[in-house]
């Protein structure tokens, strides 16, 4: 089971570039969540989706030297719904198809990918802490910091900012 929730249903053996293919992975799953629940349904996910990948992780690196393989992807599935949520959140504020929102999901997923690559500051840190937490936290960083992007990029596209 631990495998299962790790790899995101084994998405984190596909190759090249597993974590991408995670955050992917992520995507639809986002979708429907917001379908169903709105973002309050994917804030609820973010947090199961913590825990589980915390459990998972560190019973797949129990007595291993890699503190972060690149098959476990549960991190970056977290990461990117935490990108999205500005996403789900703006689509529920106008009474729109989250879809109709594709240029957001679009930055949601390049800027999550470009800093949990990138790796600046605290999620450096974070994915240096050579732990099971550390293999999470560096990816909700990440997703915080490109919520954020989203946000900006949202109101600089709306006229909000000039």
């Amino acid at each position: 089971m631990s495998a299962l929730i790790a790899t995101w249903f084994y998405v984190g053996h596909l190759r090249p570039a597993p974590g991408t293919w995670g955050s992917l992975a992520a995507l639809p799953c986002a979708w429907a969540l917001h379908v169903a629940f709105g973002p309050y349904g994917l804030i609820l996910a973010i947090g199961a989706a913590f825990a589980l990948g915390h459990w998972a992780t560190e019973r797949e690196t129990a007595g291993k030297d890699d503190h972060d393989p690149s098959e476990i992807v549960i991190d970056e599935v977290v990461g990117q719904w935490i990108a999205l949520l500005p996403v789900s959140a703006g689509a529920m504020a106008v009474n729109a198809d989250v879809l109709r929102l594709w240029p957001g999901i679009l930055a949601a997923f390049v800027l999550f990918r470009l800093f949990d690559i990138w790796k600046p500051g605290p999620i450096g840190w974070a994915d240096r802490r050579g732990d099971a937490l550390g293999v999470m936290l560096d990816d909700i960083i990440a997703g915080i910091f490109a919520a954020l992007g989203v946000v900006l990029l949202a109101a600089l596209a709306h006229g909000l900012i000039r």
